[in-house]
């Protein structure tokens, strides 16, 4: 998909974000784009996550979400494309590697030795997150 293409779609995105307004109401938008209800506890920008047995990595709007989680040894992190843009998950170390995830897509990953596992999508290389294994 060339830079055109993606600019296209994300001001589509945009265009059809802003004709639903009226319909869903400014706070329902506002917490489909992300932004937490009111009293929501929210982790700052890219600080690592704790979770448990099974960790969910959403990809949209061209990042990683969670930035960084942090799994115990045995753990399956699965990473979900949200975006209406094709991605990829690739180590850096070459550990994992996914095929392109269109939307909607996932890719699961055992980790299985103790270790900070930095990727990033291939296709996007300016979007990258790290696993910490414990």
């Amino acid at each position: 998909m060339t830079i055109m293409q993606e600019r296209r779609l994300i001001v589509k995105r945009l265009i059809r974000g802003w004709t639903l307004l009226p319909a869903v109401g400014l706070s329902t938008l506002l917490l489909a784009a992300g932004y937490p209800a009111a009293g929501a506890q929210t982790l700052a920008a890219g600080s690592p996550t704790q979770l448990a047995a099974g960790a969910e990595v959403k990809i949209d709007n061209f990042s990683f979400g969670p930035a960084a989680v942090t799994v115990a040894v045995g753990t399956t992190v699965t990473w979900v494309n949200r975006d209406d843009i094709p991605h990829t998950v690739v180590s850096t170390e070459k550990v994992f590697k996914s095929k392109t995830l269109d939307t909607g897509d996932k890719f699961s990953f055992t980790f299985t030795k103790a270790g900070t596992y930095p990727y990033f999508c291939s296709l996007h290389p300016k979007m990258t997150g790290q696993v910490v294994v414990q």
